[in-house]
């Protein structure tokens, strides 16, 4: 089996290359690396891992931040192209452990997507102060409350796609440019009648860099839950859904 990981990054030098190493030493892994011009030279320590690791690592240039949406779906795009047999995506800051990655693809692979949750029995996050865990948990109950999601932890940016079910998912039709991607990738999935399933994993709050989350985003996204929920789309909970 051959899994790829798509990790968009933008000023992410502090942790690239060290996150990498950690997936490439698992049998099967490689790396797509998708760059919105970091400033910091995010770009230039990629493009030296693709040069290192030949046919592991893939860099896609953009030449502006275009938002984490639509990095990863050309991400998506090329993985597809590339035919693995699974596409995971992280983030580059070791909030998501690149050891749970062979558990999200086994899980996978007995299902169509797997998600990594911190909201399950055995689920968790570290280092984050009282407030943090407040705005997401409420950010998830508000997302499963207005889209009808079954998903514990819908906000979620550790997963992993067959490759089957991932192609079933019309990229022309995603609208979400931000962090809503998450959201949004797990409502289609849902809509789509896709086996979803979700695991335990410890979220670690980032140690290295700074975060890209801020008041706007996160007004953004809230957004975002509306403008689905008004397409006339809402369900119940689906046979499909299986939470570990």
């Amino acid at each position: 089996m051959r899994t790829v990981v798509v990790i968009p990054t933008y000023n992410e030098a502090a942790n690239l290359e060290a996150l990498a190493r950690h997936i490439l030493r698992l049998p099967g892994f490689s790396l797509i690396v998708v760059d919105d011009n970091s400033p910091d030279g995010t770009g230039a320590i990629a493009d030296e891992l693709a040069n290192r690791y030949i046919g592991r690592v893939s860099v896609i240039h953009r030449a502006d931040k275009q938002g984490l949406g639509t990095a990863y779906v050309e991400g998506f795009r090329q993985a597809l192209a590339g035919g693995y047999d699974f596409i995971a995506q992280m983030d580059a800051d070791f909030s998501h452990n690149p050891a749970d990655l062979p558990r999200l693809v086994a899980a996978a692979s007995a299902a169509d997507v797997a998600i990594g949750s911190r909201y399950v029995r055995g689920g968790g996050a570290e280092n984050w102060p009282l407030f943090r865990w407040l705005i997401s948990r409420g950010g998830s109950l508000y997302t499963r409350l207005v889209l009808g999601l079954p998903m514990q932890d819908p906000t979620s940016g550790f997963k992993c796609f067959r490759r089957d079910a991932l192609g079933q998912i019309d990229p022309r039709q995603i609208c979400a440019k931000g962090f809503g991607f998450q959201v949004e990738m797990n409502w289609r999935c849902h809509r789509q009648g896709l086996r979803v399933v979700e695991i335990p994993i410890r979220f670690i709050d980032r140690k290295l860099g700074h975060s890209k989350m801020s008041t706007r985003i996160f007004l953004e996204a809230l957004w975002l839950v509306w403008q689905l929920r008004l397409r006339g789309t809402q369900y119940g909970k689906h046979p499909n859904y299986t939470a570990s």
